[in-house]
This record gives structure tokens, C-alpha cells and sequence, in this order.
């Protein structure tokens, strides 16, 4: 049995879909060892969604997962279904059951959640029956034992579902949308649909891209007076403070990558036991940065040179800034406490 998640969301740290993902994850495997289940975080794969279309092959269900932050599915999830409309196999289609999984942080998780269902009927898809819910805090969320039952059982609904394919009456909404649309599905052939994503799924392309918009970014700067460009002393100063401040805490090394938003540059923080490695990355390397985010690095942190040369001097902590928004992160959401602890800025 193969099922294919699709994850819709921003994958912020406190989102309560991934942790409701990986609940039902372990609990498809614990039911029977022959389950494969295959997640696909969409916002990772951006440049390649024209071609996300082409991993619902094989499958016998489907997982649509999304976190409503202020209205609707998002774009991430919006533009992967645009994808199936357009690329996606239909025969393929009518065979897959597609269970929706919609959390909200606001309002309007019914009406997303019925989004996702009236999409995948007219895509020609059955249905499973989906998991929807209000979250007011993703701490007390995910340590609610009611909370995990009810997602185990929508779990086991989805395996049962899958196992047994009950057979369900005929859908109008399958049978107006065939009858009466108008946008003809893409028919490609593999070597178009080779030549259609050879751009999009070329890392090295899109790397060169990122590159040049960082220059060109920076060109720009510099002809209009190089306002909001970081100076090499300003530079140097937050380099010094984070090899001043640093307290060993550990012998396993921690790597965190900030990401100054406001002026497009990164630096690097490492550091184990006494040693202590602070710089800023080139192009090329805030790129494969950018990309692996948080596989090569503990944390990948987004922030602005005024919220950091706050904390760097000692009016602002990390944790505050994380909690207030200030600053967001991803990768090993544990060590964002190591931050304060290896860094212990004194105010002036």
C-alpha cells in the first residue's frame, strides 16, 4: 500500500499539521509493515511543483495537508492542485482516495477543508473521510491525549479505506465538470514534460538565479549611495560580539545560518566545546544555504540587522524574538534555547 502526504503549510516549527502528519505517519507504518508512506513538503519543492503532479503514480491514497493562517488552502497547496488540473493523470486520479487534513491558528478550517474536497472531485478523485480543527496553542495541542486519539482513528480510517475501496454513487460535481469545462487538461508527452520542468528541477539553474538576483540586488544598492547595505565594520562588530559572548555549553557541534532578510546576507554561528566559528557566507554559499536550509544546519533563521544588533546588545533575546515573531526559524526547534545559552549578550 503506497500513500503519497502533501503538505500545503509554510513548515514553521510550531505548526500543528506536522505534528498531526507525523502522528498519522507512525501510525499508517505501526498498522501494517508493507505501508509506504512518502511526505512531500511543497514550500521545500516550489520551483518543482509542475512536476509534483507526477509522484501520485502508484498510489492507492492520497494525504492534502494544509494550516489555514488567516484565509484559505494557501498558495503553496493552490498552486500544486492548479498542477494536477493541468498535468495530472485523470485516469490515475479516479483511483486515488484523497483524505483532507486542514488545522487553523484563525478561522475557516470547514470551509478549507471543503475547499480541498470539492477540488479533488472535479479532479475525478474519491474521497476519504477528512481531519479538521481550531488550534490556540500547538503546545497544549499536541500534548492532548483526546486530541491524539482522534487523529489516530482518522488514521485507521484511511487505512480501512484504503484496504476495503468502498464503492460510493455517483458525484454531480464530477459529472457537471466533465460535461461543462472549459480548461483543457495539458497532455504532454515525456519529452515535453522533460523540457517543460528541465528549468524548474535544475538546481544548478535555479542556484545561478539566486546569484544573480543577490548581485544585481546589490549593484542596485550601491548606485543609489549603498543605502541599507551592511558595512564591513558593521560586519566585524557582529562577528566580534558573537565570538565575545560565546559560553561552551556543548561538545557536539551546533550550526545555526541567520538570514538578514533586509539586507540579503547571511552569517554563519558554529560552535563546540571551546572553539567558536562566526562569519559571513558568499553567494554561492548563503544559496546552497538557502536550499539545504535545515539539512546541513541545526537552525536556519530569518531576521532582520536591527532585531539582531538588539540582541547582540543585550536588549533583546532570541527566545523573545522568536516568540514575538521578530525572528522565525527552521530546523531543530530544541536548539533555539542553546542560542540564549551559547550567547548570553550583556546589554552596554
Amino acid at each position: 500500500m503506497k500513500i503519497n502526504i502533501y503538505y500545503g503549510g509554510r513548515g514553521e516549527l510550531v505548526d500543528p499539521t506536522i505534528a498531526v502528519l507525523d502522528r498519522m505517519t507512525d501510525v499508517l507504518k505501526s498498522l501494517n509493515v508493507n505501508v509506504d508512506v512518502t511526505r512531500y513538503d511543497i514550500h521545500e519543492q516550489k520551483s518543482q511543483i509542475p512536476t509534483l503532479p507526477q509522484t501520485i503514480e502508484g498510489c492507492d491514497g492520497i494525504i492534502l495537508a494544509t494550516t489555514v493562517e488567516w484565509l484559505g488552502i494557501g498558495g503553496y497547496m493552490m498552486e500544486f492542485l492548479d498542477s494536477l488540473w493541468l498535468y495530472g493523470n485523470r485516469d490515475l486520479i479516479s483511483a486515488i482516495y484523497m483524505q483532507p487534513v486542514v488545522l487553523s491558528t484563525t478561522t475557516g478550517e470547514r470551509e478549507a477543508m471543503l475547499t480541498l474536497e470539492n477540488a479533488w472531485e472535479t479532479l475525478g478523485g474519491p474521497l476519504c473521510e477528512g481531519l479538521c480543527g481550531y488550534v490556540a496553542d500547538a503546545a497544549e495541542f499536541s500534548a492532548n491525549r483526546d486530541f491524539e486519539k482522534i487523529i489516530e482513528k482518522k488514521a485507521e480510517n484511511l487505512y480501512r479505506t484504503l484496504s476495503q475501496k468502498p464503492k460510493a454513487l455517483p458525484s454531480s460535481k464530477q459529472a457537471v465538470s466533465q460535461s461543462v469545462q472549459r480548461t483543457q487538461r495539458i497532455i504532454l508527452t515525456p519529452q515535453e514534460s522533460e523540457q517543460l520542468s528541465q528549468y524548474v528541477t535544475d538546481d544548478r539553474y535555479v542556484k545561478k538565479q539566486k546569484e544573480d538576483i543577490i548581485e544585481l540586488s546589490s549593484m542596485y544598492r550601491n548606485l543609489l549611495g549603498g543605502a541599507g547595505d551592511t558595512s564591513e565594520e558593521t560586519e566585524n562588530e557582529l562577528i566580534r560580539g558573537f565570538v565575545g559572548a560565546y559560553v561552551p555549553q556543548t561538545d557536539e557541534w551546533l550550526s545555526f545560518v541567520f538570514e538578514i532578510t533586509d539586507e540579503e546576507k547571511s552569517m554563519l554561528v558554529a560552535a563546540k566545546g571551546q572553539e567558536v566559528e562566526c562569519r559571513f557566507l558568499s553567494k554561492s554559499e548563503a544559496a546552497d544555504a538557502y536550499d539545504s536550509e535545515t539539512e546541513q544546519y541545526d537552525l536556519y533563521l530569518r531576521i532582520t540587522l536591527n532585531v539582531l544588533t538588539n540582541i547582540t546588545s543585550g536588549r533583546e533575546t532570541f527566545q523573545r524574538a522568536f516568540s514575538t515573531g521578530d525572528m522565525t526559524a527552521r530546523g531543530r526547534f530544541e536548539t533555539i534555547r542553546m542560542l540564549d545559552r551559547c550567547f548570553p549578550f550583556k546589554e552596554d
